[in-house]
């Protein structure tokens, strides 16, 4: 399989993991590789359901339009899996064609006609859940992986701006500490000051009131449950016992 559909896997829990040397890093036990081998169909049938479709492609699976489609998506029916940004800078979202094909067996009724004027007042007021539908994919792939409850505090804190963390984390060992901790962006090309990851900003950060709130509340029982195993690390202090 291809370094991106095992990825994907793991974040889908289709392949099952453990915790690497470092804050973030993963890595697959033989007996899971062995596991997969002896499945059947494989390598095919796993590669078949982190198969990938834009809006094009996603639309054909459904025998809809693609701004039906799109509609869809916006309306949070649909869940991207993925993004990338185009060379017009503009986000391209990509989606599990498993949960394309589900969503077309089991909503026929949403597929053509005239949509309930419910759905059309959401769009007609500008509704796009597709960043924060994949935010809390993103959210829930990393906190499985998490080791501890301070890695768990630090993937909710990378969901927030600076000045919200700050406000909930006044003590700067402790925000340094859980930057240290922060898991890696998902990896895009150029560097961190480039057009691509000025793009891509929009959508690794939380921008919805209620996302947000939630995520604040997330974060202060996760630095409670934290401090409990341990305090974070202060300059001189022995490095913290593994979880």
């Amino acid at each position: 399989m291809k370094r991106t559909e095992l990825n994907l896997a793991v974040q889908l829990g289709l392949v099952r993991t453990a915790g690497g040397k470092d804050p973030g890093r993963w890595r697959v036990a033989r007996s899971e590789v062995e596991r997969l081998q002896a499945a059947h169909g494989f390598p095919e049938a796993l590669r078949g359901r982190v198969k990938l479709v834009g809006t094009s492609a996603g639309a054909d699976l459904m025998g809809i339009t693609r701004d039906r489609f799109t509609k869809l998506a916006r309306l949070g029916f649909l869940v991207p899996a993925k993004f990338y940004i185009n060379r017009y800078r503009a986000m391209v979202w990509l989606y599990l064609a498993d949960d394309v094909r589900q969503f077309a067996e089991a909503n026929a009724a949403l597929l053509s006609g005239k949509a309930p004027v419910t759905l059309r007042t959401r769009l007609g007021a500008g509704e796009d859940r597709r960043a924060r539908n994949w935010r809390e994919r993103h959210c829930s792939h990393l906190l499985r992986l998490a080791q501890g409850p301070w890695e768990g505090a630090a993937v909710t804190a990378s969901m927030l701006d600076a000045a919200q963390v700050m406000d909930l984390v006044p003590d700067p060992y402790e925000r340094a500490y859980l930057n240290r901790l922060r898991p890696e962006a998902p990896g895009l090309p150029g560097g961190p000051d480039s057009p691509t990851a000025q793009a891509a900003a929009r959508v690794l950060l939380a921008d919805d009131p209620d996302e947000i709130r939630w995520l604040c509340t997330t974060l202060v029982l996760g630095l409670a449950e934290a401090r409990k195993r341990h305090p974070a690390p202060r300059p001189g202090d022995p490095p913290p016992l593994p979880p």
